[in-house]
C-alpha cells in the first residue's frame, strides 16, 4: 500500500515511525513548514520532518494546498490513502479526493465527543472519565466524516501532556490495525446530534478563577499542562500552575490559607503541587516557596 503520511507536532511521529515499520511504501510526507523557535528565532523544522528525514523519507512543506500546482504534485504521488494525524492545514477537497482510498484521519477523542482543534484539553477539562482515538473518513466537514475504529483511554488524573503521548501511540497501533485489513473497518456515520466542539484554547480561558470550584481549577490545571499553562498573579508576576491537588478548606476565592500554599476556591481549597514562574524552570511546591514564600492570608487575584 502506498501512503503520503501528513502531520506535524510530536503526537504524529509514533504513527509515522509504525507506518514505516510495517513496511508500508511511504512515498511522502506532508508537514507544516519550519517555523521560528528559541531566543534566535531560528527556523526549525517539526517534530515530524525530523523523524522522516531520519528515516530517508521525502518531505514537503507547503504553506498551502488550495493551489492547482501543489494538488497535481500531491496525486501524481498517485497514493492508496493519506493518513493524516494533527497536520495543521485545511485539505480541499481535490485533496481529499486524489488517493485511492481517500485521508484516513487520527482524532484524538472518541468521535463524535469534542471535534476540533483541542480534543484533548476539553475532554481533560470537562472532567470526562475516558478519551481515546477515532479513526475517521475525513471530509469537507470539521471531524465529522464516518469513523472506521475508536480506542478508548481512561483519563483519571493525567494531564494533557500525558495523554498526547499516550493517544500518539494509540493512535499509531490503530492505524496500522485499520490499513493492515481496511475491509474489516466498514465506516460507520457519526451521529451529529451528539456533537460537541473542542475548540482552540484562547489565552483568555487560561487565567485561573478562583471563584470556580476546586475541582474545576484542578481539571483545568491538568488540561491545560504543559501547554498552554493555567496560570495566576503573585505580586504582579505570572505564575503557572502545572499540577495541584484538592484539599479541605474554605475562605475568599483566592485566599491563601497556610503555609503550605493552600489557596480558597468558590467551594473547596486547592493546592498547587508543581508551579513555574515566568522564564523559570517548573518546580515541586516546595523549592517554589523557599525562593518565594506565600503568607497566609493574602488574596491572589
Amino acid at each position: 500500500m502506498r501512503i503520503i503520511f501528513m502531520g506535524t507536532p510530536d503526537f504524529a511521529v509514533p504513527a509515522l515511525r509504525a507506518l514505516h515499520e510495517a513496511g508500508y511504501d511511504v512515498a511522502c510526507v506532508y508537514t507544516q513548514p519550519p517555523r521560528p523557535a528559541g531566543r534566535g528565532k531560528k527556523l526549525m523544522p517539526s517534530p515530524v520532518q525530523i523523524e522522516a528525514e531520519r528515516l530517508g523519507v521525502p518531505v514537503r512543506s507547503p504553506k498551502s494546498l488550495k493551489g492547482k500546482a501543489e494538488q497535481a504534485e500531491l496525486a501524481a504521488l498517485q497514493a492508496d490513502v493519506a493518513v493524516v494525524a494533527a497536520y495543521g492545514l485545511i485539505l480541499p477537497q481535490p485533496v481529499l479526493d486524489a488517493p485511492r482510498h481517500g485521508c484516513l484521519n487520527i482524532h484524538a477523542s472518541l468521535l463524535p465527543r469534542w471535534r476540533g482543534a483541542a480534543p484533548i484539553h476539553r475532554a481533560v477539562m470537562a472532567g470526562d472519565a475516558e478519551t481515546g482515538v477515532t479513526i475517521m473518513q475525513m471530509e469537507a466537514g470539521l471531524d465529522t466524516g464516518p469513523m472506521l475504529h475508536t480506542v478508548t483511554v481512561p483519563i483519571g488524573r493525567k494531564t494533557t501532556g500525558e495523554l498526547f503521548e499516550e493517544l500518539g501511540a494509540v493512535g499509531a497501533a490503530a492505524m496500522v490495525e485499520v490499513l493492515a485489513d481496511l475491509a474489516a473497518f466498514p465506516p460507520e456515520p457519526q451521529d451529529d446530534s451528539a456533537a460537541i466542539s473542542a475548540p482552540k484554547i484562547d489565552k483568555a480561558e487560561a487565567r485561573i478563577d478562583w471563584a470556580q470550584p476546586a475541582e474545576v481549577i484542578e481539571r483545568k490545571v491538568r488540561g491545560l499542562a504543559p501547554f498552554p499553562g493555567a496560570w495566576f498573579e503573585l505580586e504582579g508576576e505570572r505564575v503557572k500552575l502545572l499540577l495541584a491537588e484538592v484539599v479541605e478548606g474554605k475562605g475568599a476565592p483566592g485566599t491563601v490559607l497556610d503555609n503550605d500554599l493552600a489557596i480558597a476556591c468558590g467551594t473547596g481549597a486547592i493546592r498547587p503541587v508543581r508551579l513555574q514562574r515566568a522564564g523559570k524552570p517548573a518546580m515541586a511546591r516546595g523549592d517554589f516557596l523557599r525562593g518565594n514564600p506565600v503568607l497566609t492570608g493574602i488574596v491572589i487575584p
